[in-house]
Parts: structure tokens; C-alpha cells; sequence
């Protein structure tokens, strides 16, 4: 029971999402608006949901299997990326830095800290 409700509030947070991009005319998909909601979410009340994090952990599993419809969209619009290849190589090369160091910030934040040799030697 607690992963189908945190499914019904994943599917709530992404519903508000596509709410929020159609009325305000964002340049952002849906799924995006409501990771954004779902991430202010957490960071406002500083912990995970239980029932978010059942619902989650199998989808983690399957992520390759709901990114390759978008990874399959882009070889159809390919043709019109021809004539932008620096915008779009700086965009990826960004895209993928920002988020390296966004994961890198994230696990030292949330991670718990590895005891050094002197602070295991001052407990004894």
C-alpha cells in the first residue's frame, strides 16, 4: 500500500506539473515541472517519504525503459539539429558537467560520512 500511494502523489506532483507548463506557457515538459515540485517538496520538509520511496525504487530500476521513448524521438527531429551542432554539443557538454556536479554535491551532502583513522582511534 505505501508505493501505490507514493505513486498517486508522484502521478499528483507530475498532474500539477503539466497544469503549472500549460497555464503559464513554461518551455519545460510536464514530467521536468513536476520533478521541480516534487524536489522543493522534499527539500522543504528535509526527508524522503516512505510511501515516495517505495514507489520510486522500482521505478529506478526501469529507467532505462522510460527514457528511450524521448532517446527515440530525437533520431525523428534529428534533421533539425543539423545546422545547430555547437549549440548543441555546448548544451551536452554543460548539461552533462552541471549534472556530474550537481550528483557529486548531492552525495557528499546526503551520504554518511566515512569515519578517518583518527577519529576511530580517539573513540577506543
Amino acid at each position: 500500500m505505501p508505493a501505490l500511494r507514493g505513486f498517486l502523489r508522484l502521478l499528483i506532483l507530475l498532474l500539477i506539473g503539466d497544469a503549472l507548463v500549460t497555464l503559464l506557457q513554461l518551455p519545460v515538459s510536464s514530467g521536468v515541472a513536476g520533478m521541480l515540485l516534487m524536489t522543493t517538496w522534499l527539500i522543504l520538509r528535509r526527508r524522503v517519504d516512505e510511501d515516495i520511496s517505495a514507489a520510486s525504487q522500482p521505478l529506478i530500476a526501469l529507467l532505462a525503459m522510460l527514457i528511450m521513448p524521448g532517446v527515440v524521438g530525437v533520431f525523428f527531429i534529428a534533421e533539425q539539429f543539423a545546422g545547430q551542432w555547437l549549440a548543441v554539443a555546448v548544451a551536452l557538454g554543460a548539461g552533462t558537467l552541471l549534472s556530474v556536479a550537481t550528483t557529486l554535491w548531492l552525495m557528499l551532502r546526503f551520504m554518511p560520512r566515512a569515519e578517518t583513522p583518527d577519529e576511530e582511534s580517539s573513540r577506543d
